[in-house]
């Protein structure tokens, strides 16, 4: 238990130090850091001390963790930073199991568990963005309509052209919000069901 105990306060206290540094106040006219980033910095404060505790004094086991550690670096293709941290976590705990350290693996992974619930609990979900093109006979007539069933629909919308034959926007949409209901009751928005409307998804803009 001992040693439980002190595995678990080497992983707090690796824990506060990373995010100390992490969330470290952001100088004006810095660019913002994203939340993946410093999601990702903290991570890494625990993965290396978790791998630390599972190498101790083996030179054997740092030589297996670096191999192992740059296998999966340049092997496994990933988007997010934290998911890479993660990734190293997982290798740790295997690793911690491997040579019998089992309370260290189980603390590690408890404890991963609840950093990860607390970073990600208000993780937004990334938006969709599409060219939005609403085809009518009289589109401008439609504009405050279509305007505002986006509003009621709390969709991000942006004017890129208003011509007599079309409204264009630029939309992000929420995750997890279809553009089908949408659609469906724009075609009626005049009463003559001649209302035409598509989505183009494109890239995120930088």
């Amino acid at each position: 238990m001992a040693v439980l105990g002190h595995a678990l306060l080497c992983l707090l206290i690796g824990t506060v130090l990373g995010s100390a540094l992490a969330f470290r106040p952001r100088r004006p006219g810095a660019p913002p850091r994203g939340a993946q980033v410093i999601q990702a910095q903290v991570m890494l404060a625990i993965v290396g001390c978790l791998v630390m505790l599972v190498v101790g004094a083996s030179l054997a086991r740092a030589f297996g963790v670096a191999g192992a550690a740059g296998l999966v670096r340049y092997r496994a293709k990933i988007e997010d930073p934290k998911d890479a941290s993660v990734m190293l976590s997982c290798l740790a705990i295997g690793l911690a199991s491997g040579v019998g350290l089992f309370y260290i693996a189980a603390a590690g992974m408890a404890f991963t568990v609840v950093v990860l619930w607390v970073l990600e609990w208000n993780e937004p979900w990334p938006a969709k963005y599409f060219d939005l093109k609403v085809t009518a006979k009289d589109p401008p007539a439609l504009r405050q309509a279509v305007e505002g069933l986006l509003a009621r629909y709390r969709v991000h919308f942006e004017l890129r052209s208003e011509t007599a034959e079309e409204l264009s926007y630029a939309v992000e949409m929420p995750q997890g919000r279809r553009t089908e209901p949408l659609s469906e009751e724009m075609v009626h928005l005049d009463g003559t069901d001649k209302v035409s409307v598509s989505w183009a998804e494109k890239k995120a803009p930088k």
